[in-house]
Protein backbone atom coordinates (compact mmCIF):
# COMPACT_ATOMS: atom_id res chain seq x y z
CA UNK A 1 0.00 0.00 0.00
CA UNK A 2 2.83 2.40 0.89
CA UNK A 3 4.47 1.77 -2.49
CA UNK A 4 1.20 2.56 -4.28
CA UNK A 5 0.85 5.84 -2.35
CA UNK A 6 4.43 6.80 -3.29
CA UNK A 7 3.69 5.96 -6.91
CA UNK A 8 0.64 8.23 -7.02
CA UNK A 9 2.53 10.99 -5.21
CA UNK A 10 5.29 10.74 -7.81
CA UNK A 11 2.68 10.74 -10.58
CA UNK A 12 1.21 14.03 -9.34
CA UNK A 13 4.67 15.67 -9.34
CA UNK A 14 5.33 14.21 -12.79
CA UNK A 15 2.09 15.70 -14.13
CA UNK A 16 2.97 19.10 -12.65
CA UNK A 17 6.59 19.13 -13.89
CA UNK A 18 5.81 17.71 -17.33
CA UNK A 19 2.49 19.35 -18.18
CA UNK A 20 0.99 21.83 -15.72
CA UNK A 21 4.10 23.98 -15.31
CA UNK A 22 4.03 24.66 -19.07
CA UNK A 23 0.42 25.86 -19.13
CA UNK A 24 0.17 29.66 -19.53
CA UNK A 25 -2.18 30.06 -16.58
CA UNK A 26 -1.06 31.17 -13.13
CA UNK A 27 -4.45 30.08 -11.78
CA UNK A 28 -4.15 26.50 -13.03
CA UNK A 29 -0.60 26.16 -11.70
CA UNK A 30 -1.67 27.60 -8.33
CA UNK A 31 -4.71 25.31 -8.02
CA UNK A 32 -2.57 22.26 -8.86
CA UNK A 33 0.17 23.24 -6.37
CA UNK A 34 -2.13 24.20 -3.50
CA UNK A 35 -4.85 21.63 -4.12
CA UNK A 36 -3.16 18.43 -5.27
CA UNK A 37 0.37 18.99 -3.95
CA UNK A 38 -0.82 20.89 -0.85
CA UNK A 39 1.92 23.51 -1.06
CA UNK A 40 0.79 26.70 0.72
CA UNK A 41 1.13 29.76 -1.49
CA UNK A 42 0.43 33.29 -0.19
CA UNK A 43 -1.72 35.96 -1.78
CA UNK A 44 -0.38 37.53 -5.02
CA UNK A 45 2.49 35.03 -5.25
CA UNK A 46 3.38 33.86 -8.76
CA UNK A 47 4.99 30.63 -9.87
CA UNK A 48 6.07 31.16 -13.47
CA UNK A 49 6.18 28.69 -16.34
CA UNK A 50 8.74 25.90 -16.46
CA UNK A 51 9.49 25.65 -12.73
CA UNK A 52 10.48 22.17 -11.53
CA UNK A 53 9.12 21.38 -8.08
CA UNK A 54 9.73 18.31 -5.96
CA UNK A 55 8.88 17.64 -2.33
CA UNK A 56 5.85 18.88 -0.41
CA UNK A 57 7.76 20.64 2.38
CA UNK A 58 7.56 24.03 0.65
CA UNK A 59 5.79 27.20 1.76
CA UNK A 60 5.65 30.37 -0.31
CA UNK A 61 4.73 33.76 1.18
CA UNK A 62 2.60 36.56 -0.20
CA UNK A 63 3.65 39.01 -2.93
CA UNK A 64 6.48 36.70 -4.01
CA UNK A 65 7.61 35.98 -7.57
CA UNK A 66 9.31 32.73 -8.54
CA UNK A 67 10.39 33.34 -12.10
CA UNK A 68 10.56 30.88 -14.99
CA UNK A 69 12.55 27.67 -15.01
CA UNK A 70 13.46 27.69 -11.31
CA UNK A 71 14.00 24.46 -9.37
CA UNK A 72 12.56 24.08 -5.88
CA UNK A 73 13.76 20.91 -4.15
CA UNK A 74 11.53 20.89 -1.09
CA UNK A 75 12.18 17.31 0.01
CA UNK A 76 13.91 18.51 3.22
CA UNK A 77 12.01 21.83 3.28
CA UNK A 78 11.99 25.30 1.74
CA UNK A 79 10.34 28.28 3.39
CA UNK A 80 10.06 31.38 1.20
CA UNK A 81 8.92 34.61 2.87
CA UNK A 82 6.92 37.59 1.64
CA UNK A 83 7.98 40.00 -1.14
CA UNK A 84 10.74 37.68 -2.35
CA UNK A 85 11.99 37.95 -5.93
CA UNK A 86 13.55 34.76 -7.32
CA UNK A 87 14.99 35.35 -10.79
CA UNK A 88 14.93 32.85 -13.69
CA UNK A 89 16.72 29.51 -13.49
CA UNK A 90 17.52 29.73 -9.79
CA UNK A 91 18.06 26.36 -8.11
CA UNK A 92 17.17 25.86 -4.44
CA UNK A 93 18.30 22.50 -3.06
CA UNK A 94 17.37 21.08 0.33
CA UNK A 95 18.55 17.50 -0.15
CA UNK A 96 21.98 16.19 -1.11
CA UNK A 97 24.31 13.25 -0.53
CA UNK A 98 27.12 12.84 1.97
CA UNK A 99 30.30 12.83 -0.13
CA UNK A 100 32.17 10.98 2.65
CA UNK A 101 29.59 8.22 2.96
CA UNK A 102 30.62 4.81 1.64
CA UNK A 103 26.97 4.14 0.77
CA UNK A 104 26.19 7.62 -0.64
CA UNK A 105 23.81 8.52 2.20
CA UNK A 106 21.20 11.16 1.60
CA UNK A 107 21.27 14.18 3.88
CA UNK A 108 19.01 17.15 3.94
CA UNK A 109 18.60 20.47 5.64
CA UNK A 110 15.80 22.98 5.08
CA UNK A 111 16.39 26.27 3.28
CA UNK A 112 14.91 29.48 4.68
CA UNK A 113 14.44 32.58 2.56
CA UNK A 114 13.22 35.51 4.64
CA UNK A 115 11.18 38.55 3.50
CA UNK A 116 12.41 40.99 0.80
CA UNK A 117 15.17 38.69 -0.47
CA UNK A 118 16.23 39.14 -4.09
CA UNK A 119 17.95 36.20 -5.77
CA UNK A 120 19.62 36.84 -9.15
CA UNK A 121 19.40 34.69 -12.27
CA UNK A 122 20.95 31.23 -12.15
CA UNK A 123 21.93 31.41 -8.50
CA UNK A 124 22.13 28.18 -6.53
CA UNK A 125 21.14 27.93 -2.86
CA UNK A 126 22.47 24.83 -1.10
CA UNK A 127 20.91 22.80 1.77
CA UNK A 128 20.69 24.37 5.21
CA UNK A 129 21.18 27.97 4.06
CA UNK A 130 19.20 30.87 5.53
CA UNK A 131 18.94 34.02 3.43
CA UNK A 132 18.33 36.86 5.88
CA UNK A 133 15.73 39.58 5.46
CA UNK A 134 16.43 41.93 2.55
CA UNK A 135 19.63 40.26 1.38
CA UNK A 136 20.62 40.07 -2.30
CA UNK A 137 22.23 37.07 -4.00
CA UNK A 138 24.04 38.04 -7.21
CA UNK A 139 23.37 36.28 -10.51
CA UNK A 140 25.27 33.01 -10.92
CA UNK A 141 26.26 32.82 -7.26
CA UNK A 142 26.50 29.59 -5.28
CA UNK A 143 25.38 30.15 -1.68
CA UNK A 144 26.94 27.60 0.67
CA UNK A 145 26.37 29.35 4.01
CA UNK A 146 23.90 31.72 5.65
CA UNK A 147 23.62 35.28 4.38
CA UNK A 148 23.06 38.00 6.99
CA UNK A 149 20.10 40.36 6.67
CA UNK A 150 20.63 43.12 4.05
CA UNK A 151 23.99 41.75 2.90
CA UNK A 152 24.71 41.62 -0.84
CA UNK A 153 26.65 38.51 -1.83
CA UNK A 154 28.05 37.28 -5.14
CA UNK A 155 30.45 34.70 -6.52
CA UNK A 156 31.33 31.04 -6.20
CA UNK A 157 31.18 30.52 -3.31
CA UNK A 158 29.12 33.61 -2.53
CA UNK A 159 30.95 36.28 -0.50
CA UNK A 160 29.73 39.59 0.90
CA UNK A 161 30.31 42.48 -1.53
CA UNK A 162 28.09 45.14 -0.01
CA UNK A 163 25.01 46.04 1.97
CA UNK A 164 21.47 46.85 0.88
CA UNK A 165 19.31 49.63 2.22
CA UNK A 166 17.21 48.61 5.20
CA UNK A 167 14.31 50.84 4.17
CA UNK A 168 12.55 48.26 1.97
CA UNK A 169 8.84 48.64 1.26
CA UNK A 170 7.78 46.84 -1.92
CA UNK A 171 5.84 43.83 -3.11
CA UNK A 172 7.45 41.47 -5.62
CA UNK A 173 4.17 40.98 -7.48
CA UNK A 174 4.99 39.96 -11.05
CA UNK A 175 2.51 38.35 -13.46
CA UNK A 176 3.79 38.72 -17.05
CA UNK A 177 1.82 37.30 -19.95
CA UNK A 178 2.67 33.74 -20.99
CA UNK A 179 6.40 33.00 -20.84
CA UNK A 180 7.54 36.58 -21.43
CA UNK A 181 8.52 39.66 -19.46
CA UNK A 182 5.58 41.65 -20.85
CA UNK A 183 3.11 42.73 -18.19
CA UNK A 184 -0.31 44.34 -18.35
CA UNK A 185 0.83 47.48 -16.51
Amino acid sequence: MKRIMKFFGALIFYLYNSIVTHLPSYAIRRVFLTGLLRIPIGKNASIHMGCFITGRRITIGSDTAINRRCTLDGRAGIRIGNSVSISPETVIISLTHDAQSKVFLVSGKPVTIEDFVWIGTRAMILPGVTLGTGCVVGAGSVVTKDVAPYDIVAGVPAQKIGERTRDLDYKAVYFPFFNTDITGS
